[in-house]
């Protein structure tokens, strides 16, 4: 398991990113049973950045907390086996690794939202990593029936890695 973590804003947590990020990833693959090593990009931006981003990509101007960037386009969440259909476009040639997709996460919106759900910095971050690790399994929440999956999902995660609403 392979994870990238650039910070282009000035801002940081008291926790390392990186650190929680592969714990987080850990998690949610083996819930999912990937039956490969993985990899994921996270980018940390401010509220200024992730808007640009997503103006850029999903033409919405406005401010978010976390981008989700999927490297596959799944049949059914969690299914990796469409990753064999695909294997020259999903695996890094240099490590072999299934190559998952990138994060936008928001340092600001991290910051705010913890504060206005009251629990801590690493919860909130935590939350919308694995939140936004779902997404590039090939979950969604558009529909209420997805919504409640994909909480129960990110709730269970969290929970078996002790990072609870504090």
């Amino acid at each position: 398991m392979t994870s990238y973590v650039e910070n282009e804003t000035a801002q940081s947590f008291a926790f390392s990113e990186k650190e929680t990020l592969d714990r987080v990833m850990e998690a949610v693959l083996t819930a999912e049973g990937c039956p490969y090593e993985a990899t994921v990009s996270l980018l940390l931006t401010d509220g200024t950045g992730i808007r640009k981003y997503n103006a850029q990509y999903r033409d919405m101007d406005a401010e978010t907390d976390v981008l989700s960037f999927p490297n596959l386009e799944f049949e059914t969440p969690g299914d990796f086996s469409i990753a064999e259909k695909a294997e020259a476009d999903c695996f890094d040639p240099d490590s072999g690794e299934l190559v998952l997709g990138d994060i936008i996460l928001s340092v600001e919106r991290v910051k705010s939202q913890a504060k206005e759900y009251g629990h801590s910095e690493l919860r909130e971050f935590a939350f919308l990593v694995a939140h936004s690790l779902f997404h590039l399994c090939g979950y969604d929440h558009m529909e209420e029936k997805e919504a409640v999956r994909m909480e129960e999902k990110q709730e269970a995660v969290l929970a078996a890695l002790g990072i609870t609403r504090d």
